[in-house]
């Protein structure tokens, strides 16, 4: 199954404040917020919703295509991409904007503040998919993740007139998104994907009940933070994963795109929902316990010791053979 990602390169400047936003905020005085935070530290990391999604199905050895636009800064992004098992011959490169930057501040109790350059990243709406599933021989799966807003207009209009299944995941860009936009991107999607917060911000902006949305999409995918995630499909019972056991909670950055990550990659391999689910819980564990959103190492011994010790054996087996 060939699955590529469209979404946003960019790289992550990661600070850690060693404090409680919530002590720093004024109830009366929010309309007029003026802060500054002394940080203790800062990482400069690879990320970009694409890239790493992208990532994570690379580290699991399903070849994803990476669909986006970057700077002329990205050689070296591009090599460790290339270099972890993804196909970034579909990325644009601007010959004038910087590659995009996404820079956030985390507080002791995992809250975050963050802002996004976009760079490069606007030219990601000269991208024609018809281009990219030519090059690679067809396309069975587009994700449309959190990217260029015309770039997600333009590239699931074009997967409509295709007939190319595709994935909605609007994820940061819900913010900026009309009600009008995001019925677009996901009337027809066979896979919705959301945070809880998120679930409810679609249903107020679109004005459609959750029954409604359920009946204009194939799978409605919604990640619950430590609870795991829920599967909805009209006219059947939820499927719901618990998260395998953390080590540790290290940053909580990149978890949702390493659930995408680890459920895309269990659809390529054909495995059912729930097993794919478990894929995407168990990656998302791995860079929990991480900094940074593509820092983690996948050793395969070892993920799937872990896979088993939180869904079981069975579940193992199944998954084994394509990890071997």
């Amino acid at each position: 199954m060939r699955i590529a990602v469209t979404g946003s390169i960019a790289t992550d400047h990661l600070m850690t404040f060693p404090g409680r936003f919530a002590d720093q905020l004024v109830a009366d005085q929010l309309h007029t917020v003026s802060l500054s935070f002394l940080v203790d530290t800062l990482d400069v990391r690879r990320g970009g919703v694409g890239a790493n999604i992208c990532f994570g199905m690379g580290q699991l050895g399903t070849r994803p295509v990476l669909v986006g636009a970057a700077g002329a800064d990205f050689d070296e992004y591009r090599a460790w991409l290339d270099r972890h098992g993804v196909d970034t011959g579909s990325v644009r490169i601007s010959e004038v904007l910087h590659t995009a930057r996404f820079v956030c501040t985390t507080d002791t109790d995992h809250n975050q503040i963050g802002s996004f350059y976009t760079g490069a990243m606007s030219e990601a709406r000269l991208i024609e998919l018809q281009s990219v599933a030519e090059r690679v021989g067809g396309l069975d799966l587009v994700l449309i993740g959190a990217d260029d807003p015309e770039a997600m207009l333009r590239h699931t209009e074009e997967c409509r007139s295709r007939n190319i299944p595709f994935a909605a995941d609007f994820s940061q860009q819900i913010a900026r998104m009309s009600g009008d936009e995001i019925r677009i991107l996901l009337d027809g999607a066979a896979y919705l994907f959301s945070n809880e917060y998120e679930k409810g911000l679609i249903e107020n902006k679109t004005g459609w009940s959750d029954a409604e949305i359920l009946s204009r999409v194939g799978h409605r995918v919604t990640t619950l933070g430590s609870r795991g995630v829920r599967i909805e499909r009209a006219g059947e019972d939820p499927i719901e994963i618990g998260c395998a056991e953390e080590e540790a909670k290290v940053d909580p950055t990149g978890v949702g795109d390493a659930f995408r990550a680890g459920f895309l990659s269990g659809l390529s391999w054909g495995v059912g929902l729930e097993r794919a689910a478990q894929v995407g819980c168990m990656l998302a564990t791995l860079v929990i316990e991480t900094l940074g959103t593509q820092e983690y190492t996948l050793r395969r011994a070892h993920f799937m010791e872990r896979f088993v010790k939180a869904y079981g054996p069975d579940a193992g087996a199944e998954v084994q053979q394509f990890l071997a």
